[in-house]
């Protein structure tokens, strides 16, 4: 098991843990996100391939609509 942070409270996930499978856990899938990941923004292209690490650091904001 690894220990990342997300938007500040720690999480354990399985060590072969990628982004997208993050997202999925955390009901997010199919919604307008974008993920920083110790400070660089990860492409939606890459999460399949952003392995994630123990003590990484995710920022996930979620777009807001309206006028």
């Amino acid at each position: 098991m690894i220990t990342v942070y997300v938007n500040g409270t720690a999480r354990q996930l399985a060590d072969d843990c990628n982004i997208a499978r993050l997202v999925d856990e955390l009901g997010y899938s199919g919604k307008r996100i974008a993920i920083e990941c110790n400070a660089d923004i990860v492409p939606r292209s890459l999460y399949e391939k952003h392995m994630l690490h123990d003590g990484d650091r995710l920022e996930i904001v979620g777009a807001v609509g309206g006028g």
